[in-house]
């Protein structure tokens, strides 16, 4: 009877040590994880983890280029778009409508992306408060970028002679798209966002030279 009572304790024992670990287990898997950067260099956000879909969008650690690589992306990029919405009733150029198909296709999920990595990093989607028009954001200068007279003025054509001002000013544009890039793959730290970046180099980089010749020859 003695033997049985002190396998019984001695069970119990172990029971309770088990489920003890079983809860330090539980409270370290629910720890951020990672090890912090010094400097302006970020683990992720400090406040909840994000949604899965979000967390994977703005996976690994970032830095202050990161975040401005895509705060002033995403203007810029809206504002290819804008361009390239003029187009419809206005090109008559077939490879000027291809290069703008091209553009909204690469574009508009870009910009779904970097607002994803935006949100899943906890900063906000613009660089300042202010309104910066185009050109700027927060107070940091976009190259590039065209000013409101310049969207009128393309607004205001049609058939060629849209055709030569668009791709006038889009190489102007993808030229400053592919400096901000090339920034952000020399000082940039996340790796999702060092792609997007190799991804614009390439991409805009063959459609100006697209552009050129298509100007050349209009």
């Amino acid at each position: 009877m003695h033997a049985f009572a002190h396998r019984t304790t001695r069970t119990l024992a172990l029971v309770g040590a088990a489920a003890a670990a079983g809860l330090l287990l539980s409270a370290c898997g629910t720890d951020g994880g990672g090890g912090g950067t010094s400097g302006s260099d970020h683990s992720g956000p400090s406040a909840a983890a994000p949604s899965t879909a979000t967390a994977a969008a703005a996976a690994g650690p970032f830095n202050d280029a990161d975040v401005m690589f895509a705060q002033m992306m995403i203007p810029h990029h809206e504002q290819a778009l804008e361009m390239a919405g003029l187009a419809e009733g206005r090109a008559q150029d077939p490879e000027v409508k291809q290069l703008v198909t091209a553009i909204e296709q690469a574009q508009d999920p870009e910009i779904q992306k970097m607002k994803a990595w935006l949100k899943g990093w906890g900063r906000p989607e613009s660089a300042g408060h202010g309104s910066g028009g185009h050109g700027s954001s927060g107070g940091h200068t976009m190259a590039g970028m065209l000013s409101d007279e310049d969207m009128k003025g393309l607004a205001a054509v049609t058939g060629r002679d849209f055709d030569r001002m668009f791709a006038r000013l889009m190489i102007a544009h993808h030229d400053g798209a592919v400096a901000m890039a090339e920034d952000e793959r020399r000082n940039g730290r996340n790796a999702t966002a060092k792609s997007l970046a190799d991804d614009v180099v390439r991409t805009q980089s063959g459609e100006v030279t697209a552009l050129r010749k298509i100007l050349d020859r209009l």
